[in-house]
């Protein structure tokens, strides 16, 4: 039976010419009992859908009904979670969650009420922590009191935006396993709104995409068996299929189509890559192509009140010209450490790293870097941004030259109809392609990423890797890329090299990505081998998961095996 149901609803925003089309001839039933997902792009109409499930918005068109009454508004029968935690910072844990009870219960004796208070703290694991405030808790527990809250309105359904989507990858899938024994125990009717295929499939009865236009797009019943383990994946076909399905739709109706340019690069070289006088070459520069990039016997220490704190150590890596390399551990294992110290950005406490024949010592345009957050100047324009290094690298080149190196990048990242925009006024998205074109542009020796996806939703990211892999494959500049994403990592590698648990963080192993390039996130997916890869990084991180530090095993780097 339908609990609640959608009647040709559309949705816009604002009058006129300035009228904006959210929702579109939505029509849906969310069945009783069931666990509905939906998933879509940011901007798709996710979370207005959502909204008007909960009565927060009227649609401007069409009925949004609860077992066949119109919805007017909130009301306790439909209990939302959403992204941020909106939680009381004077009370406690126990207090946020007796507020919402006292609410819907105003006349239940005073016992009950803490009994059942104390039921639902104990049901997301947060006993222990019931009489602390929410500046006192890790983002992961304040999402648990939230959940925890809306439960113990006992309502008849919960509507979960996104409430996973701001914690780090460990604590989301913990809390996702949380909610899917929640859901099996009172078998609640569930609705969520995710963009994380996996997420999807482990928790839905059934996955409905939001295409980019706001409407509906083609319904996915997921009927493979619970409980769902998420190991399982690996190795179960109606995952995998299921997985390649979903993503596959996702990427064709979201993904646009990449538009060729019609800028050519000018025959220009940076000031970096001139070749080096005669007299230059006999004092040792390096022509040779392999361990074109080495880190050796590297290591960082700090200095704390306790003694010396070694953060990185032992971390020995050569790395051949052209050359792709992720780079991938839990939280704290020096992955951004040991990069920054090849940005130059943070000094080497002991051993050295040589690029081409020389130290590394101190920023350069040589070594461009891509970090998570890209650092644009938010007045000046994407094609300012990305002319400030340009101007300094070129400096032989004509004003005309290096203008178009300039625009053959930020057409090469989609962004031939932006070019004149102002950073301030761009999506997150948008600002990360202008830090790609930027990096890209300055034709580094060595191009940096630190976790440059990890601030964007799934489906942009997986755009911005395409368009990373696109940019790389005619580059072959020699890149590694800090990571936690293990999909990401394989795409992107051709090694993929993981670290142990910190401090005293090193290689903890090395796995060489024999797959064909280019690459794509769909061939990836239908790659025999491809799953074999994923499940040798996953157990890596699974045996370092609880920050355990077993011995590590580490493997021979290719350079140093064909020696």
């Amino acid at each position: 039976m339908a609990v609640l149901e959608f009647k040709d609803v559309s949705m816009s925003f604002g009058e006129g010419t300035s009228q904006s089309h959210v929702l579109k001839n939505i029509n849906l039933e969310v069945q009783e009992g069931e666990f509905l997902v939906l998933l879509g792009f940011s901007g798709s109409g996710k979370t207005t859908l959502i909204n008007l499930m909960a009565g927060l918005e009227q649609p401007t068109k069409g009925a949004v009904t609860f077992k066949g009454k119109p919805i007017t508004g909130p009301g306790p029968e439909r209990g939302v979670i959403f992204q941020n935690y909106s939680l009381m910072p004077w009370l406690t844990v126990s207090g946020n969650v007796a507020l919402a009870v006292d609410t819907i219960f105003p006349n239940m004796p005073k016992a009950e009420k803490a009994e059942k208070v104390a039921h639902y703290i104990k049901m997301v694991g947060l006993s222990h922590a019931a009489s602390r405030r929410p500046a006192e808790l890790s983002g992961g527990m304040r999402q648990r009191v939230n959940v925890a809250r809306a439960l113990a309105m006992d309502p008849e359904m919960l509507l979960l935006d996104e409430p996973l989507s701001a914690l780090d990858a460990l604590t989301r899938a913990n809390l996702a396993d949380e909610i899917e024994h929640i859901w099996e125990a009172d078998k609640k009717t569930c609705v969520l709104i995710t963009n994380d295929v996996d997420e999807a499939i482990l928790l839905a009865d059934r996955i409905i995409p939001l295409n980019p236009d706001g409407t509906l797009g083609d319904e996915f019943k997921v009927t493979i068996p619970r409980p769902r383990e998420r190991g399982e994946m690996n190795h179960h076909e109606g995952f995998k299929t299921l997985r390649a399905d979903v993503t596959n739709y996702l990427m064709d109706v979201g993904i646009q189509a990449k538009v060729e340019g019609t800028k050519t690069l000018p025959s220009v070289t940076a000031i970096h890559n001139v070749p080096k006088a005669q007299a230059d070459a006999q004092a040792g520069a390096s022509t040779r192509t392999d361990r074109y990039l080495e880190f050796s016997q590297l290591h960082k220490i700090y200095p704390t009140p306790k003694g010396p704190l070694t953060v990185v150590e032992d971390f020995d890596l050569k790395l051949n010209k052209g050359e792709f390399i992720s780079l991938i551990g839990h939280s704290g294992c020096g992955k951004s450490t040991v990069l920054t110290m090849a940005a130059g950005l943070n000094p080497i406490s002991k051993g050295v790293i040589n690029l081409d024949g020389r130290g590394v010592i101190g920023a350069d345009p040589e070594r461009a870097v891509v970090f998570q957050s890209p650092n644009l100047f938010p007045w000046l324009s994407a094609k300012e941004n990305v002319a400030i290094g340009v101007d300094k690298v070129y400096p032989r080149a004509s004003q005309a030259e290096r203008q178009d190196v300039v625009e053959y990048y930020l057409e090469r990242v989609g962004l031939a109809d932006s070019m004149d925009k102002a950073a301030s006024s761009m999506s997150n998205g948008m600002r990360q392609r202008v830090g790609i074109a930027r990096a890209f542009a300055l034709s580094p020796k060595l191009l940096l990423l630190d976790e440059p996806f990890g601030m964007l939703d799934s489906l942009t990211r997986w755009e911005l890797q395409e368009v990373l892999m696109e940019v790389w494959d005619r580059t072959k500049v020699t890149a590694i890329c800090v990571t936690h994403d293990v999909d990401e990592a394989i795409l992107l590698a051709d090694r993929v090299v993981m670290m142990t648990n910190g401090p005293q963080a090193t290689i903890g192993k090395i796995v060489d990505v024999d797959l064909p390039r280019p690459r794509t996130r769909k061939a990836l997916l239908e790659h025999p081998d491809y799953y074999t890869y994923r499940q040798e990084v996953l157990d890596f991180l699974e045996e370092y998961e609880h920050g355990a530090k077993p011995k590590p095993k580490a493997a021979p780097s290719k350079a140093i095996a064909a020696e």
